[in-house]
C-alpha cells in the first residue's frame, strides 16, 4: 500500500494518542497500584463474598491493576471509608450517597442497577408474618418494628417518610419498641424468629429482593425447622419507587481511571456474564448510566428524615 503524506501524519497522531494513552494509564497505575471496592453486607460476610468475588477478579483483570473487596460493617464504613480516601470505588444505597454528599465527601456516582424490565427502581415494603393478624399499618400499632441501619434508604429513612405521610411521625412513639437489627437479612431473621412483628426491607419484583434470596437459601425457617415459603410473609406496605443505589468513585482521581472503571462496569454483562448474573441471582440487565445530581431527591428526604428526629428531640 502507498503511503502518501497525508497516511503518514495520520497515522503519526494515532500513535501519539495510543503511545499517550498509554503514559497516562501508567500515570494512574503508578499512583494507584490497587483500588479498594467497598459494599454494605445485605447478607452475611460469607454470602457477599460469594456474590462480589468473581466481579472483582473481573475488574481486577480490566483495570491491570489489584481490585480489593472490603465488605464493610455498615454504610457509616463505606461514607467515612470514601471520606479518607481509603475506598476509591463504592457501592452506595440511595440514602447513604445522599449522606456522604451532605456531609462533604468528594464522591460522584457513575452507575447503578438497570432492572430486568428496565427500571432503575425499587421498593421499602413492611413485612409481616402471614399467620399474624396484620394487614395494615394501624393493626401494627404498639408492635415491635424491625429497621436495618440509620442511613438505609428502605431500611430507616422511606419507612420514616412514609410513616409520616400516614400521620406518624415519630416511630418510637408509635411502636412499641423500634430496633435497628444491622442488615436487610437480620431484619428478616428477626420477623421470622418472633423478635419484632413487622420489618422494613427492599423489594423489586417477587424474584428480586433480600427476601426471595433468602427463600432460595433456605435461610428463614419456621419453628419446627421446616423452610419458610413466600407465602408465610405477608406486605402491608408499599413504599413509592426509590432511585436503585448508585456505584460511586472518588471525585479527585484520574479522568482516565474513572474512564475505565466506567468501562469495565458496563461492559460486564456481556464481557463476563456469569460474574455480572451472581451479583444479583441474574435478576438485573446490567448497569445503568447515571449522574451524581440524579440523587438530589434522595438528599431532600434524607434531610426531611433528620427534621423528624431533631423535632422528636426538641
Amino acid at each position: 500500500m502507498m503511503m502518501n503524506r497525508r497516511t503518514l501524519i495520520a497515522a503519526g497522531v494515532a500513535a501519539l494518542a495510543l503511545s499517550a494513552t498509554a503514559a497516562s494509564a501508567q500515570d494512574w497505575k503508578a499512583k494507584y497500584p490497587e483500588l479498594t471496592f467497598a459494599v454494605v453486607p445485605a447478607e452475611n460476610a460469607s454470602g457477599v463474598t460469594e456474590r462480589w468475588a468473581p466481579f472483582i477478579s473481573y475488574l481486577s483483570k480490566e483495570l491491570g491493576v489489584k481490585v480489593n473487596l472490603r465488605i464493610a460493617n455498615d454504610y457509616a464504613a463505606v461514607i467515612e471509608g470514601q471520606r479518607s480516601g481509603a475506598i476509591q470505588i463504592a457501592s452506595y444505597g440511595s440514602a447513604s450517597f445522599s449522606r456522604a454528599r451532605i456531609t462533604g465527601v468528594n464522591t460522584e456516582a457513575f452507575a447503578n442497577d438497570r432492572n430486568k424490565d428496565g427500571s432503575t427502581g425499587y421498593y421499602s415494603m413492611f413485612f409481616v408474618l402471614a399467620k399474624s393478624p396484620y394487614k395494615t399499618v394501624d393493626e401494627v400499632k404498639g408492635k415491635n418494628l424491625g429497621l436495618v441501619d440509620p442511613n438505609s434508604t428502605s431500611g430507616n429513612n422511606v419507612p420514616r417518610f412514609e410513616l409520616n405521610k400516614m400521620g406518624i411521625p415519630d416511630a418510637e412513639a408509635y411502636f412499641s419498641k423500634v430496633v435497628f437489627t444491622g442488615s436487610h437479612e437480620n431484619a428478616l431473621l428477626a420477623l421470622s424468629q418472633g423478635t419484632v412483628d413487622v420489618a422494613a426491607n427492599q423489594w423489586t419484583a417477587e424474584d428480586d429482593s433480600t427476601l426471595a434470596q433468602m427463600l432460595t437459601k433456605g435461610m428463614l425457617k419456621n419453628a419446627d425447622g421446616t423452610p419458610m415459603k413466600k407465602d408465610d410473609f405477608r406486605i402491608i406496605h408499599k413504599s413509592a419507587p426509590i432511585l436503585n443505589g448508585p456505584y460511586a468513585v472518588l471525585t479527585d482521581m484520574p479522568a482516565d481511571l474513572k474512564a475505565a472503571i466506567e468501562k469495565a462496569f458496563f461492559e460486564a454483562p456481556t464481557k463476563d456474564k456469569e460474574a455480572f448474573d451472581k451479583l444479583s441471582d441474574g435478576q438485573k440487565l446490567g448497569f445503568a448510566p447515571a449522574t451524581t445530581k440524579d440523587w438530589d431527591g434522595t438528599i431532600e428526604l434524607v434531610q426531611f428524615v433528620d427534621a423528624l428526629r431533631k423535632k422528636k428531640g426538641s
